[in-house]
């Protein structure tokens, strides 16, 4: 009789293994198809980048942006919300001209940078500086004076506007090494000029405005064809102009022939004050366990150069159809599925940092957070951020993903915690298991990431899609899971200066404004 019984209990426990194991394989099954068959990525990203445009915190295209989503989801069957984690500057870009009208006419490719003043009615027509070449302090306090009513170019003038890879290709040996050296030779050059100045590039800017400049005109080269870095100005009474390498150098170097250019330059900014800031928050209530949560992470605004494509609408699109996909197939988890698009990233992860602060009882009760940022690629790697068993679930969870998506990937286990590069980290830093899924490169340093380039058609949906199917899989295996995420962590390096254990890392928390305090 107790063999009976024996054998009973094994066969129901294989039987029961077997349906879990068959209901997994659908469950998948149905996201791989829903996510390829039914994409609805291409729309999202049109309607992101292409209408809402860029999303720098603190601006009306921002608010649209956390409007657009909580009013998609709910569409969608899924609870949202905006939730307010500060404040800080707002201020909308209007429209920015710049013209060379002298020696010649030509409308030149110039963006305004963000935060910048705007100018008067009619724009501000000037010839322009750049800043001198000067032994010390002194002789550059005697210099300002010459500031007054120019655009003064704080930028190095670049010996080649052409990327490394195409000198590569193209250059003989010699040719390129002698421009490396040359590049190396002045932007050493550069940096002396402006330590000389007894400044640094803050100072020096603000400096420049208390002389009565008519503004300031930079180039931050992303060493791309026809890319620039645009970032915040530094200024609060004269605008900041950034100009594209190729007419920055051609500015510059009419300035050093005695050509005397003078540009006009028209920028219709708005300041409007002190506004909230938020995190779009988006929630399918667990069924068992609705104090334990997966979040699926991105962060949601960007610099406006360009419509913020790959830093970050590709992650904050690929968790908004994963969320999407999981809620149409698996509506009722197991765990508490949370959306988190994030505010103020790039001004120092303030929207991660300002949840985890003020939602504790969500921190303490994470199974699993997956972030996705850098670019449009494919995920190649995800590393175990230091917790001492996370291969045991990432076995499992890895697992029932197709390995036509799992075959591009390494993991390293358990990993080290990674530094404070994106939101994953703000919860890593409290202790709580947050994992980046870092992608393929796509030339994202040089073309994308913070440039004006970083545009709808830098978008590789297939890649995304791939990602799409990774992410609701893990998702997914993670909120059924029925171990609860074990939370050791490994014993970090002795630090090779010092000798001493370096500690886990510590993010210091956001104040109300989304500085720090």
């Amino acid at each position: 009789m107790k063999r009976n019984v024996l054998i009973f209990m094994v066969l129901f426990l294989f039987s029961s293994a077997t349906a879990v194991a068959q209901n997994q394989d659908r469950i998948v099954d149905e996201i791989v198809i829903e996510a390829t068959e039914n994409s609805q990525l291409e729309e999202l990203g049109h309607y992101l980048m292409d209408v809402i445009g860029p999303r720098l915190v603190g601006t009306p295209q921002m608010q649209h942006a956390h409007d657009w989503a909580v009013e998609l989801f709910e569409s969608w069957g899924i609870s949202a919300r905006n939730e307010q984690f500060g404040e800080w500057r707002g201020w909308e870009r209007g429209i920015t001209h710049v013209d060379m009208i002298s020696p010649r006419v030509v409308t030149l490719e110039a963006m305004q940078l963000a935060w910048s003043p705007a100018t008067p009615d009619g724009g501000v027509e000037a010839g322009l500086v750049i800043i001198p070449e000067v032994s010390n302090a002194e002789e550059f306090e005697a210099w300002l004076p010459k500031a007054e009513g120019k655009f003064v170019m704080i930028s190095m003038h670049q010996p080649t506007g052409r990327p490394d890879y195409n000198w590569e290709e193209f250059a003989t040996e010699e040719s390129f090494e002698k421009m490396k050296e040359m590049r190396d030779d002045q932007t050493r050059a550069w940096r002396q000029r402006v330590a000389n100045t007894g400044h640094n590039n803050r100072t020096l800017v603000q400096a420049l405005e208390n002389a009565g400049a008519a503004g300031i005109v930079m180039s931050n080269w992303s060493q791309g064809f026809g890319t620039n870095k645009v970032f915040g100005a530094q200024t609060e009474i004269i605008p900041t102009i950034d100009i594209l390498l190729e007419d920055y150098g051609m500015l510059y170097r009419l300035v050093k022939s005695g050509h005397d250019p003078v540009i006009r330059v028209r920028a219709e900014s708005s300041d409007h004050g002190v506004v909230p800031t938020f995190n779009t928050i988006a929630e399918i209530t667990g069924t068992e366990k609705p104090d334990e949560y997966v979040i699926l992470s991105a962060h949601y605004d960007s610099w406006d150069a360009g419509t913020g494509a790959t830093d970050n609408g590709t992650g904050s699109i690929t968790m908004m159809e994963v969320a999407r996909i999981l809620k149409k197939i698996n509506p009722n988890p197991k765990r508490t599925i949370l959306v988190g698009l994030w505010g103020s990233e790039e001004q120092g992860l303030n929207g991660s940092r300002g949840f985890v602060e003020d939602n504790p009882e969500i921190v303490e009760g994470l199974q699993a957070l997956f972030n996705q940022d850098n670019g449009t690629g494919r995920v190649i790697d995800i590393n175990g951020q230091g917790f001492l068993h996370s291969y045991k679930y990432f076995a499992r969870w890895l697992a029932a993903v197709p390995q036509d998506v799992t075959r591009h990937i390494e993991t390293t286990f358990p990993g080290m915690p990674s530094g404070g590069g994106t939101d994953h980290a703000a919860f890593v830093a409290a202790g709580a298991p947050g994992f980046v899924t870092r992608s393929l490169n796509w030339s994202y340093w040089n073309y994308t990431w913070h440039t004006n380039r970083d545009t709808y058609d830098k978008i590789v949906f297939d890649d995304l899609r791939n990602n799409v199917i990774l992410i609701a899989t893990l998702a997914y295996m993670a909120s059924e899971d029925p171990e609860t995420f074990d939370r050791e962590k490994r014993e970090m390096p002795l630090n090779p200066r010092t000798g001493e254990q370096m500690p886990w890392p510590i993010m210091r928390s956001p104040n109300r404004r989304g500085g720090l305090d």
